[in-house]
């Protein structure tokens, strides 16, 4: 499951971030966004959603939320 599935107001915990792009797998990791970490997905938009992480809200795109495996 990806966070695009994810029902918003629930915590889940990141078990994998699928991505073969180094700079994406940099960016995520600079956001706080890696395994073991918890995420909430606190509402979803059009193009992505807004998600919360270590205290922090970031509105990341659908393609960023289906590389994050909850």
């Amino acid at each position: 499951m990806n966070l695009t599935e994810a029902i918003a107001g629930e915590e889940y915990i990141i078990k994998d971030i699928v991505t073969d792009d180094e700079e994406l797998n940099a960016f995520l990791f600079s956001l706080g966004c890696y395994s073991g970490e918890p995420i909430t997905v606190v509402s979803h938009l059009k193009g992505g959603c807004v998600v919360s992480i270590k205290d922090a809200r970031y509105n990341i795109d659908n393609e960023l939320a289906a590389a994050i495996s909850i």
